[in-house]
């Protein structure tokens, strides 16, 4: 969606290229990569539409991957916000990852995509990346006054004991107001 180009003050209507090109063009992902709070890989509403053109594609689940290399000595950690499917993106990005940090709203109906997400990856390890881990859980959009979500959070740790993070990020309008002024919370 390009949802992050977007929160770090980025136009992506203005970008000559974009991941889509990454993934589907093989161009270089230095030539997305613009600074800013963070550096950004540029992605725009295109992005949706990899998934189509990458589906005949011979090693698509490691164009992420592949790509990632090139930069990888530059940075301490790269992160890869994907979307909340379990599509042919994520899959790359699983590929790609050593670690995985899921963040899940604290609802029962969130939580139920924890299980498929496990599979997923149990998949991941045994065909194209045998050491991806989560590395944690990360409750979001917390609302403390509710039972609801004290409920979800017992749920959580009864299943994912220590790999649920202690921190919890509570809902806040900051989260709408600050991707308007392209900045981070």
């Amino acid at each position: 969606q390009g949802n992050l180009t977007m929160s770090q003050g980025i136009d992506h209507d203005t970008l000559d290229k974009s991941m889509y090109d990454v993934l589907v063009h093989q161009t270089s992902i230095r030539e997305v990569v613009r600074k800013r709070e963070v550096d950004v890989a540029c992605a725009s509403i295109d992005l949706a539409g990899a998934e189509i053109a990458m589906s005949t594609m011979i090693g698509r689940e490691r164009s992420l991957e592949k790509a990632i290399k090139l930069v990888a000595e530059d940075y301490d950690f790269v992160c890869i916000d994907t979307p909340p499917s379990l599509g042919l993106l994520t899959i790359n990005a699983l590929t790609a990852a050593d670690k995985v940090i899921v963040p899940v709203q604290c609802e029962y109906l969130s939580m139920r995509g924890l299980i498929q997400l496990q599979n997923t990856l149990q998949m991941i390890r045994e065909n194209l990346n045998p050491d991806v881990e989560i590395e944690g859980i990360l409750p979001t959009l917390m609302d403390t006054r509710t039972v609801h979500a004290k409920e979800a959070i017992e749920i959580l740790e009864e299943n994912f004991g220590d790999r649920v993070f202690a921190s919890r990020i509570k809902k806040t309008v900051r989260f709408a107001e600050a991707p308007v002024k392209g900045m981070s919370v």
